[in-house]
């Protein structure tokens, strides 16, 4: 996209959503050796003229952004404008802009296929917290939705068979709008088919509520959950002491090496490889020190950008792990979590009254682990002739537990208690059922603090295999698939984990050929999905009062963005327009304005995709 622009100074130009996703995938000075010199929001009214310079506008094909750049070019503040769109811009969208366009100095307009954030090679998210209320698709939400899935889709070229949760209407309605959406853009969506059609299938976060109650013991889903990533980005300005250089982290797999091979490995093998990692820092630092001649200190400034970087990524997962580490400890989070996983995974309802009864009076469990732990239990055993909920949550309120967590009790079994899920996630006691953990229990796990199998496993299986029931989930668009599926992309209404991207990254190892990538309109850790329940919970006159009282804390957000488009200079008497699907484009009429494709293919993230 820079590239394209040739050579000379540039500044890029963004709105605040394509602020975040570029910064998922590249580094400040990665852009800078683009001659991209200056950084500024397109929202920015006041900015400074600097006619010397080229605008890279990369932005998402709002109405709001349009009225912006229409006001931008009656104004120009620079030589010449190239624009980049992160969707599909419509026909009125860009008559407007040609219109504006009156001193002729937009050189390019085109669509790169950009409008998700990309987390990891398998896993994409919308940023979309909160997008139920009253447990139906906020509006704006639901459309945000199907423009991000649609993008995704463009970028890896792909016209799946669309299949949808049936139990979920919200699963439903993204995919009857998605099927809509493509019908109407048939010309973009006409790729060339390979033997076996991919899969689109639309969950609902509802359907498995338990996957992000859970604590994690997986390094990226820990540092999630405990310490909260946001735009790649971990605050430990908090922690006492903290040097100014590790009050922000930053955590890329396309930055960081160690953390891009360490991300799924459990916590103790971390502390391992961090051990290796610093064992050949230290070797490399003492070889520093002997600087005996000339080619020794020019062998050392060589390798110095190198060494320094080490240092830096030594330091940051060090103070990471440590502060980890001081957590586990200070809140029991091992006997907290293997709680959690026994009620999770096992039947006994009197084993599960006897430990909780224990977890009550451990002084070290926090207010939020306890609430975990009773949601668990009341999502296992809400119909059981036993329940002691109410029991528990008696013993709490003599430990000064929030009201607010006991209203959220019944929040989170309305949001995915029995009523709201087509299928029994915990597997009941049916002979079938008992065998299955029988032969996991030959099997072994890797350790008790990770029994849990999270739902989308059991679908990816079943999908694979060719046994995912129509009747659960049936096609919205395309025929059924009968040979082994080999593409596969999964979208979670309602926020997606790190767990799920753990399971989904194993179970492509484990079955080769098999890609899957997912996805979700948020990724979620407890804090966050508490607020998701609330939000979706609320009727829409209650307001939000439950989150702000909560408090709860907020995370989220491509990696390599885009091959090199075409160009094409852009003027008002012969609009060219391109988008990233089909392979030529046709000059149109002014009067006649019609939209033609670029071959650009997406992020670097879903690269096995292609």
């Amino acid at each position: 996209m820079v590239d394209d622009c040739g050579t000379g100074m540039k500044v890029l130009l963004m709105d605040k959503e394509t602020t975040g996703i570029v910064s998922m995938v590249y580094a400040q000075s990665e852009i800078l050796q683009k001659e991209v010199y200056l950084f500024e929001s397109i929202e920015q009214p006041n900015r400074e003229t600097m006619k010397h310079l080229k605008a890279v506008c990369f932005v998402r094909p709002t109405q709001d952004n349009v009225e912006l750049i229409e006001q931008e070019l009656k104004s120009p503040k620079y030589g010449f404008y190239y624009l980049y769109f992160s969707n599909r811009l419509g026909k009125q969208a860009l008559k407007a802009i040609a219109a504006a366009d009156e001193q002729e100095l937009v050189r390019e307009v085109q669509e790169f296929y950009a409008d998700y954030f990309a987390v990891n090679k398998n896993l994409f998210t919308l940023n979309l917290p909160c997008c139920y209320q009253s447990m139906s698709w906020k509006p704006d939400k639901l459309e945000r939705s199907i423009e991000g899935i649609a993008a995704l889709l463009l970028s890896l070229k792909k016209n799946p068979v669309i299949r949808y949760q049936q139990s979920s209407d919200n699963a439903r309605h993204v995919a009857d709008g998605l099927k809509k959406l493509i019908n109407k853009e048939a010309a973009l969506f006409d790729f060339r088919k390979g033997d076996v059609s991919p899969v689109l299938i639309i969950l609902d976060r509802k359907e498995d509520p338990v996957t992000p109650i859970l604590n994690q013991w997986t390094y990226q889903a820990m540092i999630h959950e405990l310490l909260n990533i946001r735009k790649n980005i971990v605050d430990l300005s908090h922690v006492p002491g903290i040097s100014k250089d590790l009050k922000q982290l930053l955590f890329s797999g396309e930055q960081d090496e160690f953390y891009d091979k360490n991300l799924y490995r459990n916590f103790g093998e971390i502390g391992q490889n961090i051990k290796s990692l610093m064992e050949k820092f230290q070797e490399k630092s003492q070889r520093s020190q002997k600087l005996e001649s000339i080619a020794d200190m020019k062998a050392f400034v060589e390798s110095y950008p190198e060494f320094k970087k080490m240092s830096g990524t030594v330091s940051k997962h060090v103070t990471v792990v440590s502060e980890l580490s001081k957590i586990v400890t200070e809140q029991d989070l091992l006997a907290l979590s293997e709680v959690e996983q026994e009620i999770s995974c096992q039947t006994s309802h009197s084993n599960a009254v006897e430990m909780i009864n224990k977890v009550l009076h451990n002084e070290k469990a926090t207010n939020l682990n306890l609430l975990r732990i009773i949601l668990l239990y009341a999502l296992r055993y809400e119909h059981h002739s036993g329940n002691q909920l109410q029991r528990f949550l008696d013993v709490l309120s003599r430990r000064d537990f929030p009201d607010q967590y006991k209203k959220s009790i019944q929040a989170v079994l309305n949001y995915g208690g029995k009523k709201s899920r087509g299928t029994d996630i915990f597997g009941g006691n049916t002979p079938l059922s008992i065998t299955k953990k029988f032969f996991k229990g030959l099997k072994g796990v890797e350790n008790i603090y990770t029994q849990h199998s999270p739902l989308v496993h059991n679908v990816l299986d079943s999908l694979v295999k060719g046994k995912l029931s129509d009747g659960q989930y049936p096609y919205a668009a395309g025929s059924p698939v009968r040979d082994r599926v080999q593409d596969i992309i999964v979208f979670i209404a309602g926020g997606a984990t790190y767990e799920e991207a753990y399971t989904v990254h194993n179970f492509c190892n484990t079955n080769q050929g098999v890609r899957v990538v997912l996805g979700g309109t948020y990724v979620h850790n407890f804090k966050s999905f508490l607020e998701e329940v609330i939000a979706a919970s609320q009727r829409a006159t209650d307001g939000l009062k439950w989150i702000n009282e909560l408090t709860l804390n907020r995370s989220c957000d491509p990696r390599k963005i885009f091959k090199k488009p075409r160009k094409h200079k852009v003027d008002n008497n012969d609009m060219r327009y391109f988008r990233s699907s089909a392979h030529k484009a046709e000059s149109v009429n002014p009067t006649n304005i019609k939209v033609v494709a670029k071959n650009a293919v997406g992020m670097m993230l879903l690269v096995e995709m292609q």
